[in-house]
């Protein structure tokens, strides 16, 4: 069996500690780019990894397809901890866990023909090919993941989980003369096929964006108060303030420790950003992160002063904190790392008719086409804007940027609105490539912001 195979290759190891992740991953992919099918695969993925560590000494680490001598790779693992001669490492304290975790899906995605998946993403596609003469490529995509890990470690922890996941994703691209316009929508669950048809409107929507904005005017550069959509709120809170808050690059960065001192305030009392990665069903939850320490909320800011970071056991025991379960592989290619869940700004209390209202000339950010963060600056690409004009939503307008100090910006968050959302969609790239997250927030309006344009 193999929690035998590897109980038994746990107790052959030399190391002070040791531990075993195994993964196994069928995915389909379906992407069609333009007119054109570029992929429709099904891929298999089988492998695992082991670290180790002894005393005087770093992480030896071992990862291998090849699963029939975990013995071997564990000795591979600890020969490799014996020879580094590093910073000795301690791992904070986390309970010893023993679970099984596994999903039921409703028309499960496994069961469903490769040429179905195909002629939903081939729809998709043509509707946005045929939508306007002005749409010169498209790209739409879809896949399905179903991935199992299997974790243990010499201290006694034995998790296995079930981890799907299934998500369509639709780009389009409008061009007159040199003028290119891109919108871009996507849809992924913890859920069964299902979840992913259905989305004609929401097709069209990205269409019909993509040829508004070819006529909507660049907005003119300036300091404005600024609605971001939760969207648009949830990527901030992510880029420009999440990435901080993991303490491997707290640790390591002198100056991110003088920023990031925490009882230090950042915001007014209605500014709370969390990480949590225990909510069911969203991208970045799982009940155990992959050193087996039990997921959670875990506040950053609360009522606008920050009180937490995001651990691994590692920089917990570094730092004197508690383990938040926040250590994250992209694949048993990689070890883990400190890596953001399901990252948010919590819902407040005001309604966004109260909170454009009395702004006589202001700006409505709408979701993110991406951004730079370099520690408290930052700049954010908003997909598409509207002016707010004497308190209403007035014309379309594109390429807003919104750029600033990130704890002024913080500071200058005047309303929460009591209309939370989870984005459907989310990906981190930090280290080892995309990770799959999730980003809420309610609609944030920020006073005095530098917002970049014609």
């Amino acid at each position: 069996m193999e929690r035998d195979r590897i109980a038994s290759a746990l107790r052959s190891s030399k190391a002070d500690y040791t531990e075993i992740r195994l993964e196994e991953t069928e995915t389909t992919r379906v992407v069609f780019r333009g007119p054109d099918l570029e992929t429709a695969d099904l891929l298999m993925d089988r492998g695992g990894i082991v670290r180790c560590l002894v005393q005087g000494g770093g992480w030896g680490i071992a990862s291998f397809n090849d699963l029939s001598d975990l013995e071997h790779r564990v000795q591979q693992a600890y020969e490799g901890a014996q020879a580094i001669e590093a910073e000795p490492v301690d791992l904070a304290p986390i309970p010893v866990s023993e679970d099984e975790i596994t999903v039921s899906l409703e028309n499960d995605f496994r069961g469903v023909e490769t040429a179905r998946k195909k002629a939903l993403a081939e729809r998709y596609n043509e509707t946005l090919l045929t939508f306007d003469p002005r749409i010169v490529d498209t790209s739409t995509s879809y896949v399905d993941r179903f991935k199992r890990v299997v974790f243990a470690n010499s201290e006694g922890t034995f998790v296995s989980e079930e981890r799907p996941m299934i998500n369509v994703a639709f780009s389009a691209v409008a061009r007159e003369g040199n003028n290119v316009q891109r919108a871009f929508e996507a849809v992924s669950k913890v859920a069964g096929f299902d979840a992913v048809s259905g989305h004609d409107d929401l097709v069209e929507t990205v269409a019909q964006r993509a040829v508004d904005l070819l006529s909507a005017p660049s907005v003119e550069g300036g300091r404005y108060t600024v609605v971001c959509n939760p969207r648009m709120a949830g990527v901030f809170a992510h880029e420009a303030f999440g990435h901080l808050s993991e303490a491997d690059f707290v640790y390591d960065n002198p100056q991110a420790q003088e920023m990031m001192v925490l009882g230090r305030r950042f915001g007014g009392d209605i500014l709370t950003i969390a990480d949590d990665g225990s909510f069911p069903g969203l991208r970045g939850t799982h009940p155990y992160d992959d050193e087996g320490t039990p997921t959670g909320r875990t506040d950053l800011i609360k009522n606008g002063v920050l009180v937490g970071r995001l651990h691994s056991r590692q920089t917990a025991a570094r730092m004197g904190e508690e383990p938040t379960g926040n250590a994250r592989a992209t694949s048993y290619r990689h070890e883990p790392i400190v890596r953001m869940t399901n990252t948010f700004i919590e819902g407040g209390e005001t309604a966004f008719e109260d909170m454009i209202a009395d702004i006589d000339r202001g700006i409505y950010a709408c979701d993110a086409f991406g951004g730079q963060t370099a520690l408290e600056n930052f700049s954010f690409t908003a997909a598409y804007g509207y002016m707010i004009r004497d308190g209403r939503i007035a014309e379309l307008v594109r390429d807003v940027v919104l750029s600033g100090n990130l704890f002024v910006t913080l500071k200058h968050i005047d309303a929460v609105g009591d209309d939370f959302q989870w984005a459907e969609w989310g990906r981190c790239g930090k280290g080892q490539g995309g990770l799959a997250v999730s980003m809420g927030a309610p609609h944030v309006r920020i006073r005095d912001v530098l917002v970049g344009g014609e």
